[in-house]
């Protein structure tokens, strides 16, 4: 897998909230490796959803 993929799980649940993925797509190249590597260490679908509406909201801060 490449360091720059995005893990399934996140992808999933982006295309489920349409906020978080406006708001994952007008992040910088920085900034999304920086989602993409927190997102490698969720473990559960429940965590993943819960980071993505936390990502929804704006919030970069993790």
């Amino acid at each position: 897998m490449e360091k720059n993929s995005l893990p399934l799980g996140l992808g999933m649940a982006l295309v489920q909230n349409e906020r978080a993925m406006k708001q994952f797509e007008a992040l910088n190249d920085q900034q999304k490796q920086t989602v993409i590597n927190k997102a490698r260490k969720i473990n559960s679908k429940e965590e993943m959803q819960g980071f993505v509406s936390y990502l929804s909201e704006g919030n970069l801060h993790f």
